[in-house]
């Protein structure tokens, strides 16, 4: 197995949300750890997550199951159910099909370091965002309102 250097990985920084849900995630990187190993099945990052930012939007998979786990710093995770403090070490589960959406708000001063793992089914997932009006339907292309009404690019 090939040795994996997390700042050789492919990064992804900021929001693809559209304007004006992009705001609260543009302060977080991720390293596509999974994809320079070459995984298919699942997905594997590290993500940086700088002050007073968001993971995400709050959101669920209706096939994919997510795990995030805290190696650095403390975070608000944020469900239907309220809030709860992750410290490191702690960890989070989200089963596929759970409409408990989820998302995890960096409200310290420090920067907080993240692991994600979760499944790759892009052609049978739909992500669903209980608070806003927003969706990304399964084998889609772009995000969509709920109505269905694609956002501009």
């Amino acid at each position: 197995m090939p040795k994996i250097y997390p700042v050789a990985a492919p990064i992804q920084s900021g929001s693809a949300y559209p304007a004006p849900f992009d705001a609260m995630c543009q302060g977080r990187t991720r390293w596509r750890l999974g994809d320079a190993a070459g995984l298919t099945q699942f997905g594997v990052n590290m993500m940086r997550l700088a002050p007073g930012q968001w993971s995400s939007q709050r959101h669920w998979h209706s096939a994919e199951d997510e795990f995030v786990i805290v190696l650095e710093g403390e975070v608000v995770l944020v469900t239907e159910f309220g809030e709860e403090l992750l410290t490191v070490g702690e960890c989070a589960g989200f089963p596929a099909g759970d409409p408990d959406g989820h998302h995890l708000q960096n409200r310290s001063d420090q920067d907080v370091l993240l692991l994600e793992v979760g499944s790759r089914l892009p052609d049978v997932d739909a992500t669903y965002y209980p608070d806003i009006d927003l969706t990304w339907p399964a084998g889609g292309q772009a995000y969509e309102r709920k109505d269905g009404t694609p956002y501009e690019t």
